[in-house]
């Protein structure tokens, strides 16, 4: 694999050691047309350039398609959190928020992504010598914490568009969640407060299901306790990856990447299929659910909570402004992709990236017309 130069970016790569504390990682600026490039900083041992150049171009279409003054950009640091020790990992997101000074904030603002939170945030703010270079932040830094919920805030809402289009109301409509962290735990939260059945949730123990439905407040209790979801009682016990072959008409996806593979189309029994997390599928799968009339709301259009929360900490606003906000432009912007989709009868991510593509266009002074 390779990173793809075209005329949109990427516009720069840095790459950064330190070999003192063990710390190699990089920042990719896909695409400066709309303003400073945004997005997270992951840590995994297998992380790479390609990886976060392919996610910097999904972050210059999420901001993009959000209407947020933001281009597109990610970094990555390769370490393995588990095995180090918390003190060894704040010594190495402090050494990679000193070596990129020569960029962040000025062409690039930093924000957790895997394995980075608020914590590592503040590490990172204060070692780079500006609250500006990151959001995410702790409150007593002016930061909006990702853990307020902006994404699942965002996914549900986006759900609940995407319900609307297939004439489904979601009061009493049963949706599944892959996955029970951040982002699963908040879409669980928002949707079955506006009514809608939760019938299955995963996570990396296993999956539970329930066609009448599982208690909310109960499920968050087991987990908290036990650590897992499968503790669950009055549900039926599956493998996690089960997930996707649950009966219900509504998936949502909230934890890993290529989730669903081509030969599992056949075995999802979801009308609607929300992408909360980053790439469960390629989009020549997202392709054949669009064909087999499975409506699938793309990844960079349905999490794009944080991204506007990220927005919002930027101009000082408080967690009501932001999760109005949030609302805001998560409903206009997946309603504008539906009707463009529905009308020009191509799937929601081609007609979200011809949305997201023509806006950098207008803007993008080396971009071909």
């Amino acid at each position: 694999m390779e990173v793809i130069f075209d005329e949109f970016g990427p516009e720069k790569i840095l790459e950064v050691y330190n070999p003192k504390v063990g710390m190699h990682g990089f920042v990719c600026v896909d695409s400066s047309a709309l303003g400073v490039a945004k997005g997270g900083i992951r840590m995994t041992p297998t992380v790479s350039i390609e990886e976060v150049a392919k996610l910097a171009r999904t972050m210059t279409w999420k901001n993009s398609m959000a209407s947020i003054p933001f281009g597109g950009g990610k970094a990555g640091i390769i370490a393995d959190d588990r095995q180090i020790s918390p003190e060894k990992k704040q010594e190495i997101v402090q050494a990679f928020a000193e070596e990129i000074k020569a960029i962040c904030p000025s062409f690039y603002i930093a924000g957790p992504d895997m394995n980075m939170a608020e914590g590592e945030m503040e590490t990172f703010a204060k070692a780079n010598g500006s609250r500006k270079s990151v959001t995410g932040k702790p409150k007593s830094l002016g930061g909006l914490p990702h853990e307020l919920g902006s994404t699942g805030f965002g996914v549900s809402h986006a759900t609940i568009v995407a319900a609307k289009y297939k004439k489904l109301k979601i009061k009493n409509s049963s949706f599944t969640i892959e996955g029970f962290g951040n982002v699963g735990w908040f879409v669980a939260k928002f949707l079955t407060m506006q009514g809608a059945k939760l019938v299955g949730v995963s996570d990396s123990k296993g999956s539970i299901y329930n066609k009448d439905g599982l208690i909310f407040e109960k499920l968050c209790n087991i987990k908290e306790k036990t650590g897992s979801i499968i503790n669950y009682t009055d549900a039926e016990q599956h493998p996690s990856t089960d997930i996707i072959k649950l009966k219900t008409d509504i998936l949502v996806t909230a934890a890993i990447p290529d989730l669903i593979k081509a030969g599992d189309v056949n075995e999802v029994n979801a009308k609607i299929i929300v992408e909360g997390s980053n790439i469960p599928m390629t989009s020549d799968i997202e392709e054949v659910f669009h064909k087999k009339d499975v409506l699938v709301i793309p990844d960079f259009v349905a999490n794009a909570g944080g991204v506007i929360s990220s927005y919002v900490e930027t101009i000082n606003g408080t967690p009501e402004k932001m999760f109005k906000i949030v609302e805001q432009k998560i409903l206009k912007n997946t309603e504008e992709m539906l009707k463009t989709s529905y009308k020009k009868k191509i799937m929601p991510r081609t007609a979200a990236l011809e949305i997201a593509q023509e806006r950098v266009r207008k803007v993008c002074k080396v971009c071909k017309i």
